[in-house]
């Protein structure tokens, strides 16, 4: 609490009253002697201390675990909780930051304990229904109930370096099992953490997501598009199809960092699929500030997507139209990764993730093709009658050398082919595929 709360700002909200049972509602003999114990090495009475704080400014409900009363288990009391906690925050408006370190479920409550997961699951839910974020930070350890619950299910998921966590405990694993398997910089590696961040920079950090997702007014304006990034590149457009091919493919073309890194001024990125994967060198996601608002991105880097990259850009997308926050989709891809690694992976259900994403968000999203527009691995991230090319880009049915290879022309004849396809920017505009053609920041757009 005191690492992430500004000074002077907690406020602990009441703890509900249960009727109290000797030994508890099993009858498990001792149990009131260990909780003695536990209240009197840690002062607590439960094994969560919740209330409202600001982080770095930002008002928030934190939830924070205390693994020395009873290894920050799951009991009754703590579902009474951590549901006050949840409506509370609804009732305000408020983000939920869950500082996890537990063990899992209060053994000496048997199912009555673990079916307080349910319940937390549900307060999770109709927190997520409300449009408020979830923030959750792992500490050591984050085990169990818990890390399925308050941290694998809130929406960004932070975690101290080194910790451990996985929903197996320590005492509970194989005995040959891998303990490096079992930490937080594992768990960012499989796509189920979104980043470990130093102590020191826990607060700041904590406190620009606060910002970046602050919960819109109950009853919201309609929200505006994302504004439009002006081209980077270059200002003349292609003369013929396989010039728009060869500017597409230039090395010293901007790609997406170049973009986001001129379209934000600050922004947070967002890691993994949450099914074990992640495409950290093919799709960059996550929140930026541009002239005051919070914008979500997705944006292909110029290889060919992964079948994680995709999940995580579904994930962004998802998480975007429930907070309210535009949309900004950069497209820049040869085409969807095509090896027998992602065909494992689930390539095409990915691609229709993403797909599905676009298409039911309730809030705008807009498209710009920054550079290849590879067939429908790049189509999935485009925004249905809101996408727009830069003067260097293209977009076509497939690739021109394929496409020659499967109409069964001479090599020699590819060229040509990229021109019969029309893929260059000024074509699109005419097919009306995409809405136009950016401008640069120093040009008109040309003729």
């Amino acid at each position: 609490m005191a690492l992430v709360a500004d000074p002077g700002s907690f406020g602990e909200l009441p703890a509900p009253q249960r009727e109290s049972k000797p030994d508890g509602p099993l009858r498990w003999q001792g149990y009131d002697a260990s909780r003695a114990r536990a209240t009197a090495r840690t002062g607590e009475e439960e094994s969560v201390v919740c209330g409202t704080a600001r982080v770095d400014g930002a008002p928030a409900v934190l939830i924070a675990f205390e693994f020395g009363f009873l290894g920050g288990s799951l009991g009754e009391r703590t579902g009474d909780r951590l549901e006050a906690a949840h409506g509370h925050a609804r009732a305000h408006r408020l983000p939920v930051v869950p500082l996890v370190a537990t063990g899992g479920s209060r053994m000496q409550e048997g199912m009555l304990a673990l079916t307080q997961l349910q319940r937390v699951a549900r307060q999770s839910a109709l927190t997520r229904a409300a449009g408020l974020p979830q923030i959750a930070v792992l500490r050591d350890p984050t085990t169990g109930g818990g890390w399925a619950t308050l941290g694998a299910g809130a929406d960004v998921v932070l975690a101290l370096p080194g910790v451990q966590v996985g929903f197996a405990g320590s005492r509970v694993r194989p005995a040959d099992a891998d303990p490096a398997a079992y930490t937080a910089e594992s768990q960012l590696a499989t796509g189920a953490v979104d980043a470990v961040v130093p102590a020191r920079e826990l607060k700041e950090t904590l406190g620009r997501w606060l910002r970046l997702l602050a919960p819109r007014p109950t009853a919201p304006a309609p929200v505006a598009e994302a504004p439009l990034p002006p081209a980077l590149g270059r200002t003349d457009l292609p003369r013929t199809g396989w010039d728009a091919v060869r500017h597409a493919r230039s090395p010293e073309r901007p790609r997406a960092h170049a973009y986001l890194d001129a379209y934000f001024t600050r922004r947070l990125g967002i890691s993994g699929d949450r099914c074990g994967g992640t495409d950290p060198d093919g799709m960059l996601c996550g929140f930026g500030e541009r002239d005051g608002r919070t914008v979500a991105y997705a944006a292909q880097t110029g290889t060919a997507t992964r079948p994680a990259g995709y999940r995580t850009a579904a994930r962004l997308i998802r998480l975007a139209d429930r907070l309210g926050i535009p949309v900004l989709t950069l497209v820049d891809t040869p085409g969807a990764a095509n090896d027998a690694a992602a065909e494992r992976q689930g390539a095409g259900p990915a691609i229709a993730e993403v797909f599905g994403a676009v298409a039911a968000a309730r809030v705008p999203v807009t498209t710009l093709v920054i550079g290849e527009g590879g067939s429908g691995g790049a189509l999935a991230l485009a925004a249905p009658g809101n996408t727009w090319a830069a003067p260097d880009s293209y977009f076509s049915v497939i690739a021109p050398e394929l496409a020659t290879a499967i109409l069964k022309r001479p090599a020699d004849e590819t060229e040509a082919t990229a021109g019969h396809l029309r893929i260059r920017p000024q074509d699109l505009v005419e097919l009306g595929v995409i809405r136009g053609i950016v401008e640069t920041p120093d040009h008109p757009r040309a003729p």
